[in-house]
């Protein structure tokens, strides 16, 4: 009886211990270190890559596979880190899985989600950082998105244009330098890149040589306004380095550009009963205090007084 006490209590210290064993050996994956776990998904989108990605992209992700040849636009350079560096994960994502199109992209970027797993396709973004020269060293994860964006008639991506190419906003926005409205891009200055850029294979482009053969002037939907009786001057702020991100949101992370602005009856109830929430952007009592914070930060002379903007 005491052998078999004895066999029984060392069967279970036996396990005890195999137990302790493989909950350490797993508490070991678990915690393994980020640079483990970011150098085998990197591992893991090598080989995604160079199944899916090369024929059209290259090997090195140049834009130079065996099939790019064959498409009235090259596919894009991945390896170029002036353009890729400033696009945000989401972008990347997207694009892989649901293609060009989700994007504002030519349609020869197909989608992938049929093919590939939401974790592979990550693992397919985390190796194609690596490509970049210069280096990539972390940026933007996610686009900025508002619930009030407009349908526009065209899809003009801004994580595109001022992300990707960062292209200065007073390009297109010429106006916003010497007058009080920030103005719109003329279709001539559009066709001055699209004539030949995405021309043969991207129905947003379409779109645009479309308005500029009929002659008319492309409908966009207007995103920013202040009400009437407000003057507000572009110029002044333009010269006073305002950045256009100040007042209106990180447009380079969005795919179409919505806001959120002004006053809100709920704001306003909170107000009443004593409360302060946060001010409204492009309402009076957010601008007033971006006007106080100017002057104290930097010695400027932003004016308080209400003949300013209501004259």
């Amino acid at each position: 009886m005491r052998w078999r006490r004895w066999a029984a209590g060392s069967v279970a210290l036996g396990a005890l211990v195999i137990g302790v064993w493989l909950l350490a050996g797993r508490s070991r994956v678990l915690a393994a270190p980020e640079s483990d776990r970011s150098d085998r998904a990197v591992q893991a989108g090598r080989a995604l890559f160079a199944t899916h990605c090369a024929t059209c992209h290259g090997e090195g992700g140049r834009g130079d596979g065996a099939s790019a040849a064959g498409f009235a636009t090259r596919p894009a350079d991945l390896a170029d880190g002036r353009l890729m560096n400033g696009l945000p994960d989401e972008f990347l994502v997207s694009v892989i899985t649901h293609g060009g199109p989700a994007q504002g992209l030519a349609p020869t970027m197909p989608p992938f989600d049929r093919m590939l797993s939401a974790e592979q396709i990550a693992q397919v973004v985390a190796f194609v950082r690596t490509l970049a020269r210069p280096e990539y060293r972390g940026g933007p994860i996610q686009l900025a998105r508002s619930a009030r964006a407009p349908q526009q008639p065209i899809f003009f991506n801004h994580a595109i244009h001022a992300g990707s190419f960062q292209i200065p906003c007073q390009y297109c926005h010429a106006d916003a330098r010497r007058s009080e409205y920030a103005g719109m891009p003329s279709l001539e200055r559009c066709l001055g890149c699209h004539k030949i850029i995405g021309a043969g294979d991207n129905p947003e482009i379409a779109k645009i040589q479309a308005f500029a053969s009929r002659g008319a002037p492309i409908p966009w939907v207007r995103v920013f306004k202040v009400p009437e009786f407000t003057f507000f001057p572009h110029k002044a702020h333009i010269g006073a380095a305002i950045e256009c991100q100040r007042c209106h949101g990180p447009i380079e992370r969005m795919p179409v550009v919505g806001a959120d602005t002004g006053p809100a009856l709920r704001n306003d109830l909170a107000r009443l009963i004593g409360l302060k929430p946060p001010q409204r952007p492009l309402s009076m009592g957010w601008c007033v205090d971006c006007h106080r914070s100017e002057n104290e930060a930097h010695g400027t002379h932003a004016p308080l007084d209400c003949i300013a903007c209501h004259h």
